[in-house]
């Protein structure tokens, strides 16, 4: 007993001592941050687009559709991370962050467990009995996943409670609810067949990150040392999740550089003595990922046109988060309705007739009242007592500006329009016009007293 206890500690102290590279973990660890992040961003507001309410939420800031210059903004510093990504570190979205990889090694590695299973658990079974229970229990864990994940997908869409009560009564009827069940049935299809063959086939940001890379971007490289050649084991080929053999070429469109092939080297080769001859490289010459180069040279700024990328999206950073900042929470509109210039009504005045849109984007009760300045006794009718609104609401109202004739030019009088929004202090002030009869021309007289 005493000896296997011995050679039980000498064994697990040899697997620990063993040479080679944790590149697996390390992936396997973003990897699961990745889908905490998936999950947690449309939940808790982030980041995502709410079409039935036609808002952008990101970062805590809920943008409207209507601000349309900070969202093209966020969408360009977005796209110009997504380059600047690509250039200096290559398919590390692909083997690390993509979710589409991170499923589809998810069923990959579930399908492997459950046949391993079926295959001990029921080796008296016949190899086509073995076959159908694997197929039915990898099922059945399959649609439930593709339910979650296609319910986090849409989320970033459409407000998840809402989604939720929808998925409770089964929605068919309604177009989040006929998006919800397509959705599903292709994430079903994709897990169950396409899976990595999606980044090969289908997904075009392969590509561009193939057509954004340079002679500095970083990469998996292949090399023979001094030190001996390749023992030709294929232990890097078998490891890899998209089936190549990446002694042929770091460049090939299937290589999503996740390293799962320097681990296999480097383990292999480690209980030999030997150094891996496959490893993380800038560009195709080893040397270039050597420990010997400044700090900066070893975070990828290799060059200035990845210093000059970071600077734009320092810039981009910073202009970004001074619009949002300065937006203003409460947004009033007032515009003039001229499908009828004036009106006399039955008190005598002449009436204009005006329309305010208004839409508290900040998250406390507002309320917005409105004064008139720089048109002799002219009033407001119909908005004594201001308008009202909610977080998160908009709406649209009409009210008449009245003067008396006698006290105003006639034709074009200018005046100012003052919206006092409560609590934030903070007036909005609109210059318009106010259009009365022309001297000598008819009452206008489509009357009745307009409120």
């Amino acid at each position: 007993m005493g000896n296997d206890a011995k050679n039980k500690d000498g064994q697990s102290r040899t697997r620990n001592i063993l040479p080679g590279t944790q590149f697996h973990r390390i992936r396997r660890t973003v990897q699961s941050i990745c889908f905490v992040i998936f999950v947690l961003l449309p939940l808790f507001d982030v980041m995502r687009v709410d079409l039935p309410r036609q808002r952008f939420y990101f970062f805590g800031a809920e943008l409207y559709i209507n601000e349309f210059a900070i969202i093209f903004l966020t969408m360009m510093f977005v796209w110009i991370l997504v380059a600047a990504g690509a250039m200096i570190y290559g398919r590390f979205w692909c083997g690390y962050l993509c979710p589409q990889m991170i499923f589809s090694e998810a069923a990959d590695g579930l399908e492997k467990r459950i046949n391993r299973m079926v295959n001990r658990k029921f080796s008296n079974l016949g190899p086509g009995a073995r076959r159908a229970l694997s197929v039915a229990l990898f099922s059945a864990v399959l649609l439930p996943g593709s339910i979650f994940v296609t319910f986090v997908f849409v989320s970033y869409f459409v407000p998840p409670l809402d989604l939720f009560h929808r998925l409770l009564t089964i929605d068919m009827r309604t177009a989040a609810g006929i998006t919800g069940a397509s959705v599903t049935l292709v994430t079903v299809l994709d897990f169950a067949f396409l899976r990595t063959r999606f980044c090969t086939a289908i997904c075009p940001y392969g590509y561009l990150q193939n057509m954004l890379a340079d002679k500095h971007t970083l990469l998996v490289h292949f090399q023979e040392d001094s030190s001996g050649k390749c023992i030709l084991c294929q232990k890097c080929v078998r490891a890899c999740p998209m089936g190549i053999d990446i002694r042929r070429s770091s460049h090939q469109l299937e290589c999503t550089h996740c390293a799962e092939c320097i681990d296999a080297c480097s383990e292999v080769l480690g209980k030999m003595g030997r150094g891996s001859m496959i490893h993380y490289a800038w560009g195709d010459v080893e040397q270039n990922f050597s420990g010997k180069n400044a700090w900066y040279r070893r975070m990828g700024l290799r060059d200035g046109k990845r210093v000059a990328i970071l600077v734009l999206l320092l810039i981009y950073a910073t202009g970004l988060s001074i619009a949002i900042n300065l937006r203003q929470a409460v947004m009033v509109r007032v515009m003039p309705d001229r499908i009828t210039l004036y009106t006399r009504g039955d008190d005598g005045l002449i009436h204009n007739r005006f329309r305010i849109l208004a839409s508290n984007r900040g998250k406390t009760d507002t309320k917005v009242t409105f004064s008139l300045a720089g048109l002799p006794a002219g009033r407001i009718l119909g908005m004594d007592d201001g308008v009202a609104l909610k977080p998160g609401e908009t709406l649209q109202r009409e009210f008449d500006i009245a003067a008396d004739a006698t006290q105003i030019s006639p034709g074009i009088n200018h005046m100012t329009i003052v919206a006092h929004v409560v609590p934030t202090q903070k007036d909005d002030v609109f210059a318009e016009n106010f259009i009365a009869p022309m001297e000598g021309a008819p009452a206008t007289a489509p009357a009745g007293k307009q409120q």
